[in-house]
């Protein structure tokens, strides 16, 4: 956050007759905070994840050192010299599965295959969405263990892995190929719409390799 910005006008949540002693706003998601300027920034998710940018009183600074990015945070905002202030803080940590997602996604880049090959575990255990498009990158990783482990993961997660795995029955390679089959085969039902949807937008050879594999999950166009 640069020093001299202005910060973002809060969006109006609560009615003109509020209390003078200030109004509690509710983030899921802390983006942001500079100790210097004496501000954070947080996500309103019912405001299709809009960010506003707050100024901080002196006497909730201590709690500000303490909060971290990502964190959930209950603010008690007050209106002082027409800006709305941050007077406390009530932090919620980020959920542990979250952080254990986050560290995961990292550790699926890192060189020692170990650290992969148990980082696309944790990511198929705990469904983690955002991980397909790297999961779909391990199914080309140097180390087996690595591939099977990523390969099983997108299963795991299910559909939102389908539209990822679909370009891969092009590949040239017979082994991706194959697996991308498996994949959607083995997700089953679920892989049946998307990949349907998939059909109005894929080219005649493509179409041929998804009405393939539909066939032989039982599945035909209507």
């Amino acid at each position: 956050m640069a020093d001299n910005v202005t910060p973002t006008k809060l969006v109006q949540i609560t009615p003109k007759g509020a209390k003078k002693d200030g109004f509690n706003l509710v983030t899921e998601n802390v983006t942001a905070v500079d100790l210097e300027a004496k501000q954070i920034e947080v996500e309103l998710l019912a405001y299709d994840g809009k960010t506003v940018l707050l100024d901080v009183a002196e006497e909730a600074l201590e709690d500000l050192q303490k909060i971290k990015v990502g964190d959930g945070a209950t603010l008690r905002i007050v209106e002082e010299d027409g800006k709305r202030v941050v007077k406390h803080f009530r932090i919620r940590p980020k959920d542990p599965a979250v952080a254990k997602a986050d560290a995961a996604l990292l550790d699926l880049h890192d060189t020692h295959w170990l650290n992969r090959k148990h980082a696309a575990e944790i990511l198929g255990e705990l469904r983690v969405v955002s991980a397909v498009k790297p999961l779909v990158e391990a199914l080309q990783d140097e180390v087996g263990d690595v591939r099977q482990r990523a390969y099983e993961a997108l299963i795991k997660i299910g559909a939102p892995s389908v539209p990822e795995v679909i370009p891969l029955l092009m590949s040239e390679e017979d082994d991706l190929r194959q697996a991308a089959t498996e994949i959607l085969r083995k997700i089953g039902k679920p892989a049946v719409e998307p990949m349907a949807a998939a059909l109005a937008e894929a080219d005649e050879r493509l179409q041929k390799r998804i009405l393939k594999v539909l066939d032989r999950m039982g599945y035909k166009p209507k």
